[in-house]
């Protein structure tokens, strides 16, 4: 199995009834993905923002509740991820 960089191991799984999520994927969003939020709040990482816009960009897809359940950490660790997408090629 090919491990992928967009894709994040959370520190503290989420239950889902008897299902555990322990890994998350985050996919580049769309602008259609990022409406309702203004840019420069995601890549401040204002939680808010990032809580509209989670449950448009992961698999499995999380609801906003389980978003608004994250352990910080892994909210921090998805937050990453966002920014990463929204930042120019010339920046890496």
């Amino acid at each position: 199995m090919e491990l992928k960089e967009n894709v994040i191991t959370l520190e503290t799984p989420i239950k889902r009834g008897e299902i555990e999520i322990t890994q998350v994927e985050v996919i580049k969003p769309t602008a259609g993905a990022l409406r309702g939020v203004r840019l420069a709040d995601l890549c401040s990482s204002d939680v808010d923002s990032l809580m509209v816009v989670l449950p448009r960009i992961t698999v499995p897809s999380l609801t906003k509740a389980e978003c608004l359940m994250l352990d910080p950490v892994d909210l921090i660790g998805l937050s990453g991820q966002v920014i990463g997408f929204l930042s120019p090629k010339s920046v890496e």
